[in-house]
C-alpha cells in the first residue's frame, strides 16, 4: 500500500452552529457542531484497477438517496468514475454505482462547455486543479481552467446544478445519454427536457430511468448529437438511440440553474419528484437543506477528541457508511411508497432498496445500521423478502436487480437474523426461514442463485474441492455460519422444525480443518485434504484470500475453533504469527497478483489483509482467548496506519459502506464479530467521548479517561457506575441508553476481561442438542 500520510484538506475550521430539534419525529437529539465540515468526499478516490485506496467517487447525495451525483473524470462506462490523479472532467452524472467492478446503471450526464460546440467526451473534457475543487456531502463545486464554475447539490431523487459561464464565449450545455439507449425531448416553451435512459448490467427488459430537466433561462439554440459518429444535428427537438445526446446554447455569461429529477416508475412520477423535492427552491436553498440533513445524520454520533485528523476520518467514514443501500421507491401523490421492481419488472406497493452486496456488508454495516436506524432496517428486512417473491431467490448482490453469484454465501439470512436478534421484528420469521431453506436446498440452472453445492454440502458436511474450481472451503465456512443464523432465528422464534434442520450443520467448519497443519484446507469428495496445500496460496479452495485469512471464519463458534487449534495459548500464538510473520504471497489459482494481494503486502501487517472482508474480525478473536489487550493493540494500529480522510484513505475497496462501518464501530470501541447475536465485542475506543443519539430518544455514551495514542489499553470500566469486566456489550444494553466509561493506560491490564463470564458468545458454550431420528 502506498504511504498513507494524513491528509489535511484546507478550509476546515470548527464553527459552532446552534440548531433546533433535529427531525423530532425520528430523532430527539440536538447537534450543536457543524459536523459536515469534517467530511472529505474525496476520501478513497486515489484508486485504480490495480490498487485500491477505496475505489469510490466524490459522492453528492442525501443519506440512502435514490440517486447520487458525481463529477466524471473517466470515460462513459468506466467503473472508475472519478480518479484523483485525473485532472479533467467529462461530465457531471447521476450515478448509483456501489462498486467499480459492477459499474453503473441508469446514468446520464450534464456537461457545460464554452466556445466551440464539441460533443466528443474526450475533446470536450475540461481541466481543473484540486485547489479549485470543493467536495462535500451537500455539494460538489469546481472552477474549470476555462472559467466555467460548476456545482451540484442533491435531493433524494434529484439535484440542482449551477453553471456560471464566462462572458467572452458562447455557452453550451450537453445532455449525454451515456452508453445505452436514451430518448430525450426538448420543450422550448417550458424550458424543459424529458425522456429516459436505459443502460447498465443486470437490468430487466423494461427498465427505464425517466428524467425531467428544467432550466431557468430560455435556449438560444439546441439540437442533437451522436456519440458514435460525432454528428451534430442543429435544431433537432428530440433524439433516440444508443450513445445519443442533446445540446442547448445560451447567451455569453449566463448563470444557468438546472433542476433535475428522475424516477424508475414513470415520467409523471419524475415530474412529481421534481415538484415535491425542489419546486421553486434555488441551488443555495437546496444546498442549505442538504447540509442540514447531513448534519443531522452525522450528529447521530457526536465524538470529541484531541485530534482533528481523527474527527475528519471518523465523519468521512460515517458519511460513506450512510449511502448504501439506495432507496429504490417513490412516493405517490398521496405520499404512499411504491416501486418498480428490478426483479420482475412490475409495480408493487411498499419500500424497496438496492445496491448492496451482503458478502461485504453483513459483517459491520448492517450491525451499525441496527443501532442507528432500526426503522429503516425494519423496512429493509421486508424488502429482502420481497426480492424472493419477485425473482424466486433471496438477494445476495443487488444491482439493481438481484445478480446472484457475484460472491459466495447466502448472507441474507445473516442480515435478517441480526435484525431480529436486535429487536427489529418487522417481518415474518417463519417466512424468512422457509425462503432460506429453499435458498440452500438447490440453485437456479445456471448456478447463479441459491446453493449449487447443496447436495454435497448436506451429504458430506462440506463442499468438496475440485481442481480448477474456486472457493470450496470458503463456501463451507460461510454456509456453516449462515446455517447458524437460520438456527438462531428459528430458536429465537420457537420454530422447532427449522431449528432442528439447521442445528445439524452448526459444526461443519470442523470438517475442513486439518489438525496436521492447523489450517482450514481444501478437501475432496473422498475426504482427502489437498496434497498441494500451502497457507500462503491464494484462491483454489478460497476466494480473494488464502488459508491464513479464512482459517478464522468461524464467527459463531470461536471457542470451538480455539479448541481445534490447541487451546488459548496456541491460538494466541497463531494470531501473533499472522500479524508478525511474513507477508509472502503465492498467487495460486489467480495466476497473477490481484489488487487485494498488493494492498495486504504494503500494509506491512504480515498476513493480515484489512483491505478485504474475510479477516476483518480477526483482531477481536484475542478477546475470546483471554487476551483482550492484544485486541486493543491491533485495532488501534489498524485504525492509525490504514485509515485517513484523504484520497488514499482506505486500505482497499470501500465496498458499499462496509469498510467505513468497520472504522466507525472500531472507533467507538465495538465490533460485531458474529452478526446474528446481540453482542458487540469491545476493542479500544478512539475518542475521549462518543455520544450515540438513538432513534428511541435515548443516548448511549462511551467515555474514556486518559486516552491517547499511547494509552490504548483498557485498565478498568464502569457501566452506569457499576464495575464492568465483560469483553462485549449487549445490543439491548446499548439501546436502553447509559454511560460506559473506560480508564485507559499505556500498559495492558492482563487481569481484566479474562474470566469465563467475560468472554463473548460462542456456540460451543451452549452445546445445542439435535434430535435423533
Amino acid at each position: 500500500m502506498k504511504s498513507l500520510s494524513l491528509f489535511r484538506y484546507t478550509g476546515l475550521l470548527f464553527a459552532c452552529v446552534l440548531l433546533g430539534m433535529i427531525c423530532s419525529s425520528v430523532y430527539a437529539q440536538q447537534t450543536e457542531a457543524d459536523l459536515v465540515q469534517y467530511v472529505n468526499t474525496l476520501q478513497g478516490t486515489a484508486s485504480s484497477p490495480g490498487y485500491s485506496t477505496g475505489n469510490v467517487y466524490p459522492t453528492v447525495a442525501l443519506p440512502f438517496g435514490v440517486n447520487f451525483w458525481s463529477p466524471q473524470t473517466g470515460h462513459n462506462g468506466d467503473g472508475w468514475k472519478y480518479r484523483y490523479d485525473e485532472l479533467s472532467i467529462r461530465g457531471f452524472g447521476q450515478t448509483h454505482q456501489c462498486s467499480p467492478w459492477m459499474n453503473d446503471y441508469g446514468v446520464f450526464t450534464l456537461m457545460p462547455i464554452t466556445g466551440q460546440l464539441i460533443v466528443n467526451e474526450d475533446k470536450r473534457a475540461s481541466s481543473f486543479t484540486h485547489k479549485n475543487e470543493k467536495a462535500a456531502p451537500d455539494s460538489y463545486e469546481v472552477r474549470f481552467d476555462n472559467g466555467i464554475k460548476a456545482g451540484v447539490t442533491p435531493t433524494e431523487r434529484g439535484a440542482v446544478f449551477q453553471f456560471d459561464y464566462p462572458k467572452n464565449n458562447q455557452a453550451y450545455l450537453l445532455l449525454d445519454g451515456y452508453t445505452g439507449l436514451s430518448d430525450f425531448h426538448i420543450d422550448q416553451k417550458r424550458k424543459e427536457i424529458t425522456g429516459f435512459v436505459r443502460n447498465g448490467l443486470f437490468i430487466p427488459g423494461n427498465f427505464k430511468n425517466y428524467v425531467v430537466v428544467r432550466f431557468n433561462v430560455p435556449f438560444e439554440s439546441f439540437g442533437s448529437w451522436d456519440g458514435k459518429t460525432g454528428e451534430i444535428t442543429k435544431g433537432a427537438l428530440q433524439v433516440n438511440g444508443e450513445k445519443k445526446g442533446l445540446f442547448l446554447g445560451f447567451k455569453k455569461g449566463t448563470k444557468l440553474e438546472v433542476k433535475v429529477a428522475s424516477s424508475y416508475i414513470s415520467l409523471d412520477q419524475a415530474k412529481l419528484n421534481l415538484d415535491r423535492e425542489i419546486g421553486v427552491q434555488s441551488f443555495q436553498q437546496i444546498k442549505k437543506e442538504a447540509h442540514k440533513i447531513w448534519n443531522e445524520k452525522l450528529g447521530q454520533i457526536e465524538v470529541k477528541g484531541k485530534s482533528e485528523p481523527d474527527l475528519q476520518t471518523f465523519y468521512s467514514c460515517l458519511f460513506r457508511s450512510s449511502l448504501f443501500p439506495c432507496k429504490f421507491y417513490d412516493l405517490d401523490a398521496k405520499g404512499n411508497p411504491y416501486y418498480y421492481s428490478p426483479n420482475d419488472g412490475k409495480l408493487h406497493q411498499g419500500y424497496f432498496y438496492t445496491d448492496d452486496g451482503y458478502w461485504d456488508t453483513f459483517r459491520a454495516k448492517f450491525p451499525l445500521y441496527n443501532i442507528l436506524q432500526p426503522t429503516m432496517q425494519g423496512r429493509y428486512m421486508k424488502a429482502i423478502l420481497a426480492v424472493k417473491r419477485e425473482c424466486g431467490w433471496l438477494p445476495s448482490w443487488s444491482f439493481p436487480g438481484e445478480t446472484g453469484g457475484v460472491m459466495i454465501g447466502n448472507h441474507a439470512i445473516s442480515v435478517l437474523t441480526d435484525a431480529w436478534m436486535k429487536g427489529i421484528h418487522s417481518f415474518n420469521p417463519d417466512t424468512a426461514l422457509a425462503y432460506y431453506l429453499h435458498e440452500v436446498s438447490g440453485s437456479a440452472p445456471d448456478g447463479r442463485y441459491g446453493r449449487k453445492e447443496s447436495a454435497d454440502y448436506f451429504k458430506l458436511g462440506f463442499v468438496p474441492y475440485k481442481s480448477g474450481e474456486v472457493g470450496s472451503t470458503a463456501k463451507t465456512l460461510e454456509y456453516c455460519y449462515d446455517d447458524f443464523c437460520a438456527y438462531q432465528l428459528a430458536k429465537a422464534t420457537g420454530n422447532r422444525f427449522y431449528e432442528q434442520i439447521f442445528a445439524r450443520q452448526l459444526y461443519n467448519y470442523k470438517k475442513v480443518f486439518n489438525p496436521a497443519t492447523g489450517f482450514m484446507e481444501g478437501r475432496d469428495s473422498l475426504g482427502r485434504f489437498d496434497p498441494d496445500f500451502n497457507p500462503f496460496s491464494w484462491g483454489g479452495p478460497f476466494v480473494e484470500g488464502n488459508s491464513w485469512h479464512y482459517s478464522w471464519s468461524v464467527f459463531h463458534d470461536v471457542a470451538g475453533l480455539i479448541q481445534l487449534m490447541g487451546g488459548n495459548k496456541a491460538f494466541i500464538q497463531k494470531i501473533d504469527h499472522l500479524f508478525n510473520g511474513p507477508d509472502s504471497i503465492i498467487v495460486g489459482s489467480y495466476r497473477d497478483t490481484i489488487h487485494e494481494m498488493r494492498e495486504m503486502v504494503t500494509a506491512k501487517m504480515g498476513q493480515y489483509a484489512q483491505g478485504n472482508e474475510p479477516i476483518e474480525h480477526l483482531p477481536y478473536l484475542y478477546s475470546y482467548a483471554g487476551a483482550p489487550w492484544k485486541t486493543q493493540l491491533h485495532v488501534r494500529a489498524i485504525m492509525r496506519k490504514l485509515f485517513n480522510a484523504g484520497p488514499e484513505g482506505y486500505p482497499g475497496d470501500e465496498d458499499q459502506g462496509q469498510m467505513s462501518a468497520w472504522y466507525v464501530l472500531n472507533a467507538l470501541g465495538l465490533y460485531s464479530v458474529c452478526p446474528g447475536t446481540s453482542q458487540y465485542v469491545i476493542g479500544s475506543p478512539l475518542f475521549d467521548k462518543a455520544t450515540i443519539h438513538l432513534e428511541n430518544g435515548h443516548d448511549f455514551i462511551i467515555e474514556t479517561h486518559h486516552n491517547s495514542a499511547e494509552n490504548i489499553y483498557i485498565q478498568s470500566a464502569l457501566l452506569n457506575g457499576e464495575p464492568f469486566t465483560a469483553n462485549y456489550l449487549d445490543y439491548n444494553t446499548l439501546m436502553e441508553g447509559g454511560t460506559l466509561v473506560f480508564e485507559m493506560g499505556p500498559l495492558p491490564n492482563k487481569q481484566r476481561g479474562t474470566g469465563t463470564q467475560d468472554l463473548p458468545y460462542s456456540l460451543s458454550d451452549l452445546k445445542p442438542q439435535v434430535e435423533k431420528k
